[in-house]
């Protein structure tokens, strides 16, 4: 087992995340979740560039690109594992994993982006397939 280096306790951090999902459904009703988020993000990015295509598809009829709570939520994410990172003193800007890197070296740094992209293709898909 890896020792700590000065991170948050895993138990803690699953617990306050358990804790954030309960909270989510009892105050505001919803389950909280972040792929079509990122779907919202690109019918704004794409209305941004002034086309109207956006509002002509089936899809962006039921998801209308907006921000709401869900999209506030994502940010949270984003904020809240910096903040966390950065309190810690665990954020640090690497190209290529320490894990990565010992597993294929540090020269593969294009081969790393690849695979974590295609990761994040299948990942999306399976969400979306889900309906999350």
């Amino acid at each position: 087992m890896k020792k700590n280096d000065g991170g948050w306790s895993p138990y803690l951090a699953g617990g306050l995340s358990g804790l954030v999902g309960v909270f989510s459904v009892w105050f505001a009703g919803q389950f909280f979740g972040a792929s079509t988020s990122f779907v919202r993000t690109a019918g704004m990015i794409e209305q941004l560039f002034g086309s109207e295509r956006v509002a002509q598809m089936e899809y962006f009829i039921n998801v209308v690109p907006r921000i709401d709570w869900q999209w506030m939520f994502v940010v949270g994410i984003f904020l809240g594992a910096m903040f966390s990172a950065l309190t810690s003193g665990s954020f640090k800007l690497q190209a290529v994993p320490d894990m990565w890197a010992e597993r294929f070296g540090t020269r593969s740094t294009g081969k790393r982006a690849v695979v974590a992209f295609t990761g994040g293709v299948v990942a999306m898909f399976g969400a979306r397939m889900a309906d999350g």
